[in-house]
């Protein structure tokens, strides 16, 4: 088997992904900030062995590739790369010292889709900050595959959820309040006519899908895959389903996006905004084909599971 540093290991995916890579027989480094636990315990975390980087100040100082290659891993998955210097930098330190190159992007590589749902083949068109700088990453790395042979993968993360945060609620934003109110069976006023899209997936089944990237790296290298579920849910019909898991009737209102925005927290229509303007809907034909890819959860069973979790915690 083979050594993997997982740079970013502890977060939402990794806590899923590093017992999969320990149980598969991997020797696994993590690398972090600090000392933050998974989400959720496991015992092949006395496995892994824990390295202690701080990304930016090393990145700053020249270090972080020098770093990572000194670790000698077969397979590097890197899940907290957010700009085009930083991937270069990583690149140019692993080159020919590395098997695979995995890399975490994002559905927000692209802005709007014509045609859904959206394949790896659409050209990307991500705006805002976070959107362009993964396109530009995502861009570099394949062109890197491609041309000098650097053995890199993409997959594309849609909302991540799992038990231990909150998820993305029908609302478009983060405040677990929505589900509160849901569950009393009370108004919830959506913008628009509700029928734009977010599409969840399951920190674990990102956790799968990583694992056939490694399995099958022959296909993978060079080429990126969506990681969502099944389907996307429309805010309507993600807020009906919602009520009726609580055994409550559906009411909600709709109002124009610029009259629904005056009466919420500004940050969360914020979130809203950049979540209905790209409207993800994507497929996971590819990953199915060449990966193996079987998402285990619908968008709402994960919802569900989380919002499940966060009950029994007294966070609803």
């Amino acid at each position: 088997m083979s050594k993997v540093v997982i740079i970013g290991g502890s977060g939402h995916v990794g806590t899923f992904l590093v017992p999969r890579l320990v149980e598969a027989g991997h020797e696994v480094v993590n690398v972090a900030r600090g000392q933050r636990h998974a989400y959720a315990p496991h015992a092949a975390w006395e496995q892994v062995t824990t390295v202690t980087i701080d990304r930016d100040s090393a990145e700053a100082d020249g270090s972080f590739g020098a770093q990572i290659a000194a670790l000698e891993g077969d397979i590097v998955i890197d899940m907290i790369c957010f700009t085009l210097p930083s991937a270069r930098h990583l690149v140019e330190a692993l080159r020919g010292r590395v098997q695979h190159f995995i890399h975490c992007g994002t559905i927000w590589v692209y802005g709007q889709n014509t045609v859904i749902p959206a394949t790896e083949d659409q050209p990307v068109n991500g705006f805002g900050d976070y959107g362009s700088q993964k396109a530009a990453i995502e861009t570099y790395l394949l062109a890197e595959a491609r041309r000098t042979g650097f053995p890199a993968s993409v997959f594309r993360p849609g909302h991540i959820v799992g038990p231990g945060w909150d998820p993305l609620n029908p609302a478009g934003h983060f405040n677990s309040t929505v589900f509160g109110k849901i569950s009393r069976g009370e108004e919830l006023a959506l913008p628009n006519f509700g029928l734009e899209t977010v599409h969840h997936v399951h920190a674990d089944d990102l956790a799968q899908l990583v694992m056939g990237l490694i399995a099958h790296r022959s296909v993978a290298v060079g080429e990126t895959f969506n990681a969502v579920s099944a389907g996307a849910l429309n805010l309507k019909g993600y807020a009906e389903a919602m009520y009726r898991w609580f055994g409550k009737e559906p009411k909600l209102r709709f109002l124009p996006f610029d009259e629904w925005k005056v009466l919420q927290d500004p940050e969360e229509a914020q979130a809203t905004w950049e979540h209905i303007a790209r409207s993800p809907c994507h497929s996971i034909d590819k990953a199915r084909r060449l990966l193996g890819y079987a998402p285990r959860y619908t968008s709402l069973a994960a919802v569900q599971e989380a919002v499940t979790w966060l009950m029994a915690h007294d966070r609803i």
